[in-house]
């Protein structure tokens, strides 16, 4: 820090308004406003006509006291929401959680985050109680996570406690998938990037995606001899989409848990 520099702040200590600036001038403006000026020392030592709008700090000309007077204030965001139901009843579809915004960005703050994420999700109850989304052909998978999410009373009034444990987990060999899974980059879908072809994979079968009175899992192939192609899609993206086949029927899935689903 050179001579010169040092004695401002020296004298901006015992003087303020000898240095003028932006808090003399009461001016501490959003975006870019070029009519937001003071008169004063600017931040590259030179004396003049200094800027007091948040687009000095990209052009370089800020008064000597912008940071001071007008602070960074980042986005602040509230808590998410519950989640939605799904968009409709017995067929794939959509859930939807939101988070407000509590504190606008202000003089260059952390601008705010994703304000609402989506999910895919399938019910298997109508509004009236009627069991139903048990008759698709191809496997509709998401991640094993969401598994932890899901209640199963309230989304199968038809399963009984007694049989709530009664899951399997089926292995698949994938053979081909579609490029939009590799292109998924949202939170709750990132998970589809981990699909691979010629990799093994876990998907478990567990309520309420088991139909209640067949204990199976819609697409699960169990059927198949082996060599049968079968076909599945991501449920958030319609597109992720591609085929495998069986390799066996275990207990407990044993994966990694990025090569890990459920069927829902």
């Amino acid at each position: 820090m050179g001579p010169l520099w040092m004695a401002l702040c020296v004298l901006a200590r015992l003087w303020p308004g000898a240095l003028a600036g932006c808090a003399d001038a009461g001016r501490c403006c959003p975006g870019r406003d070029p009519s937001c000026f003071a008169s004063g020392w600017r931040q590259d030592r030179v004396y003049g006509t200094c800027f007091c709008d948040q687009a000095c700090r990209l052009t370089g000309d800020c008064c000597f006291d912008y940071a001071r007077a007008c602070p960074a204030r980042p986005c602040i965001v509230g808590e998410w929401s519950p989640w939605s139901g799904c968009a409709s009843q017995c067929r794939p579809t959509a859930r939807v959680r939101r988070r407000a915004v509590q504190q606008e960005p202000q003089n260059g703050g952390a601008p705010c985050p994703a304000l609402e994420e989506r999910a895919g999700c399938l019910e298997y109850a109508t509004p009236q109680g009627q069991d139903c989304g048990h008759a698709f052909v191809p496997a509709f998978i998401t991640t094993s996570a969401f598994n932890k999410e899901r209640t199963r009373q309230a989304a199968s009034p038809h399963w009984t406690t007694d049989t709530e444990d009664a899951g399997y987990c089926m292995e698949f060999k994938t053979e081909s998938l579609t490029h939009h899974c590799a292109m998924e980059n949202r939170p709750l879908t990132r998970w589809m990037q981990y699909l691979r072809e010629g990799y093994t994979v876990c998907v478990d079968c567990q309520p309420p995606a088991m139909n209640s009175v067949s204990l199976r899992c819609s697409g699960d192939g169990l059927d198949s001899d082996g060599n049968q192609t079968l076909h599945w899609q991501a449920i958030g993206n319609p597109r992720c989409q591609g085929t495998w086949k069986k390799v066996r029927r275990v207990e407990q899935c044993s994966c990694p848990a990025v090569h890990s689903f459920i069927f829902i």
